[in-house]
Formats: C-alpha cells, sequence, structure tokens
C-alpha cells in the first residue's frame, strides 16, 4: 500500500494495486493535508476493484458509497465533522457491519471510533509536488 506518486495518475496506481490486498470488512484510515493524493488514492483503490463509478471527493456531501466492483466502498471524509457524534449520525456502525471496505479520509480526527485491524497510511507531499504514501500503524 505504500509508495512514491509523481503524477495523479502514479497515485491511482498506488490505490489500484492497495485494492487487490483487502478482504471484505477491510477499514482503511487516509491522514494527510489537503492536496497529499488521498482521493486520488482512492480513485485508483475503487477501480481496481473493478468498480467503473467516478470516484469524488466527499468532503461536502460526507460519504460516497462506490458499487459496481467485487465489493462495494464506503469513502467518508471526517474533515467537516465536529463531533464523534456526527460520524454515528452517518450510519458509521453500520458501514463497519457491511462486507465491503470503509475508507476514511482525515480519519485522525476520530481515531477512537476506527476499529481494531484498521490499517493507517500517511499521506505526504514532498518538495516538487511529489506525493508519499507511507502504512503508519494497523492493529
Amino acid at each position: 500500500m505504500e509508495g512514491h506518486a509523481d503524477t495523479p495518475e502514479a497515485m491511482e496506481d498506488l490505490g489500484r494495486n492497495a485494492a487487490a490486498q483487502v478482504a471484505p470488512g477491510s477499514v482503511i484510515a487516509l491522514v494527510g493535508g489537503l492536496g497529499a493524493g488521498k482521493t486520488h488514492w482512492t480513485k485508483g483503490f475503487v477501480a481496481g476493484l473493478g468498480s467503473p463509478v467516478e470516484v469524488t471527493s466527499p468532503t461536502f456531501g460526507l460519504v460516497h458509497e462506490y458499487a459496481g466492483g467485487r465489493m462495494p466502498v464506503f469513502h467518508m471524509d471526517f474533515y467537516r465533522l465536529e463531533s464523534a457524534e456526527e460520524l454515528i449520525s452517518l450510519g458509521w456502525d453500520e458501514y463497519l457491519e457491511i462486507p465491503g471496505v470503509v475508507i476514511a479520509e482525515w480519519a485522525d480526527k476520530f481515531p477512537g471510533m476506527l476499529p481494531a485491524g484498521t490499517v493507517w497510511l500517511g499521506f505526504t507531499m514532498e518538495e516538487g509536488g511529489s506525493r508519499t504514501v507511507r502504512h503508519l500503524l494497523s492493529e
């Protein structure tokens, strides 16, 4: 799931490759600043599962559901959430019970809400505009 990307397409390739490594019930926490590549990685991930759906940032919708691949993906963005109660009101617990993959951007806002076994990925922007994805933690 780790790697270095010089273009948005290369970041999507990293996500596409990661899709081959997941099982239903996986939770992936994405951490990194604005423009670090989280949504591009997710685009590749969803495509890697075989879904033809166009992936966009869920910053304003908060949750996007992508079907049509070998399992559904529930793409969430915690950026605009103010409390864990707001996350619960979005159906967080129910999404965790569905045999798909939950991807949470800005997951570090509510780390206590993520289950054991969550894969944590850190996204950073390097000098010159390239981006790096690093595995941070997995319980």
